[in-house]
């Protein structure tokens, strides 16, 4: 959903497809989420799957037309593939050139060659969190492990002590970053300027990753102690490549979506005139459709010709980096049409009631929610854009700042908590050879960090700006 949409639907509501009183909306909905939950933790059914019988159910249970509600679930799928699902992909093809040219290693390495002792931990947080700007956070668990544990085992550092570091660094990113599927998703719904969230999340996600990352990993290297596995050091993407592209144009590539869209953000606050040349130029150059393609476009010579990759190698890398998203975009298209189903059956009006009358501020409420959801589900992205459809309707009469903060409280509380019910458990589980409990001291605890100090950063920032 556009601002624009977002604004009118606050002018003159859309008549909801039931005409259903608040307590049967709120058990339609708590209905409609359990059987997400239920679905996806008991029977492991997939997410996509999960979620359309799940707003087939909240629009049943509300009352309302099946029909309706058919039309009401494709119609948001429809939207949100169509806004976001681009955008997806190229941040998959820009991870998987970065990933096959041996451009990450050569930011890792780089970083690594000029850091050591105490410094470590902070190297480690600062190559996460440029590597995972581009790269989904199961990607780049994937690409940084073999570095975490190969950096323990020689430098005889404590595993936790390294890993932490790196691990937040990829989650903050994840979280509260564009152009990750989770802050696009809730952008896209909220009406939320890219440009403007993007630099809020970046400055929000700077004091979170320290705290989280460096700062929490002494103690959690107290807390748990183990060795760095010896079978779990898989081969570097780089270690078969005779060259690799240099760390300048590397780090360009990958910096430079973020750069044109904090341009255009920065010139549409300065010159704020849309019949303006210049600043009708940043809006396309800086339009994250624009500023993506331009990356890929820009990769093809700074990461690919370097590595010695000809142009028949090109399509088949593509391909290669496409076909891991079709199950995320499937999920962020059923989790859009989760959210429609929630506006159209009337949710939306009765969160935005709930929140007047009990004074519950808008960014805590939405934080709460996508806390609750996170916790029962297990996913970021699927708490993200349930959350972000119940919440949607708060936006209308926020300014530009604070419907992005209202994107950061979403994706804060998003990371809450992390157990077994989330993929990333058992991820970082079996890659750092933990136990379960040694896992929920050290990796789930980290990602509550990441939520309480990020909601906590937001609320702080929307009292100052």
């Amino acid at each position: 959903m556009t601002r624009l949409s977002v604004e009118l639907l606050a002018a003159d509501p859309v008549e909801p497809i039931t005409s259903a009183g608040h307590a049967q909306l709120g058990i339609a909905v708590l209905a409609g989420i359990a059987v997400i939950v239920l679905l996806i933790t008991k029977f492991k059914l997939h997410a996509f799957l999960s979620l359309t019988i799940g707003s087939l159910a909240l629009g049943a249970f509300a009352g309302a037309p099946l029909d309706k509600v058919i039309a009401s679930f494709t119609g948001g799928l429809g939207t949100t593939v169509a806004g976001v699902g681009v955008l997806i992909a190229l941040g998959a093809i820009l991870g998987k050139m970065l990933a096959d040219s041996g451009g990450a290693d050569q930011i890792v390495d780089t970083i690594l060659a000029k850091a050591g002792g105490r410094s470590m931990p902070w190297a480690m947080v600062l190559i996460a969190s440029v590597i995972g700007l581009p790269l989904f956070f199961e990607v780049g668990v994937v690409l940084l492990i073999p570095v975490v544990l190969m950096v323990a085992k020689r430098g005889n550092y404590s595993l936790m002590r390294i890993g932490i570091p790196a691990l937040a660094g990829l989650s903050v990113m994840h979280g509260l970053v564009p152009p990750h599927p989770g802050p696009l998703v809730a952008i896209d719904a909220i009406g939320a300027d890219l440009g403007v969230t993007l630099a809020l999340g970046v400055l929000v996600a700077i004091p979170t990753v320290i705290i989280a990352g460096p700062l929490f990993s002494r103690y959690a290297a107290r807390w748990v102690d183990v060795p760095a596995p010896d079978k779990m050091i898989p081969q570097r993407p780089s270690e078969d490549l005779e060259k690799r592209p240099g760390f300048g144009a590397t780090l360009i590539t990958i910096l430079l979506p973020v750069i044109l869209m904090l341009s255009k953000a920065l010139v549409d606050i300065v010159i704020d005139d849309p019949e303006n040349t210049t600043q009708r130029v940043f809006d396309v150059i800086g339009s994250p459709l624009i500023a993506l393609l331009a990356s890929v476009l820009l990769g093809i010579f700074t990461l690919l010709r370097p590595a010695g990759f000809g142009r028949e190698r090109l399509t088949p890398l593509v391909e290669k980096g496409l076909a891991p998203i079709a199950g995320i975009l499937l999920i962020v298209g059923a989790g859009g049409g989760f959210k429609q189903t929630l506006i159209d059956t009337g949710v939306g009006a009765m969160i935005l009631d709930i929140s007047e009358d009990w004074s519950i501020p808008a960014l805590l409420l939405a934080w709460l929610i996508a806390v609750a959801i996170r916790l029962a589900t297990g996913s970021a992205t699927v708490a993200t854009v349930s959350a972000a459809g119940l919440v949607a309707p708060l936006a209308a009469d926020m300014s530009t700042t604070h419907a992005a903060l209202l994107v950061l409280a979403i994706g804060a509380g998003s990371l809450f908590f992390s157990h077994v019910n989330d993929a990333g458990f058992w991820l970082v589980k079996e890659y750092f050879g933990q136990s379960v409990g040694q896992t929920l001291k050290t990796w789930s605890v980290m990602e509550t960090i990441i939520s309480v100090v990020a909601g906590g950063l937001v609320l702080l920032l929307s009292l100052i700006i």
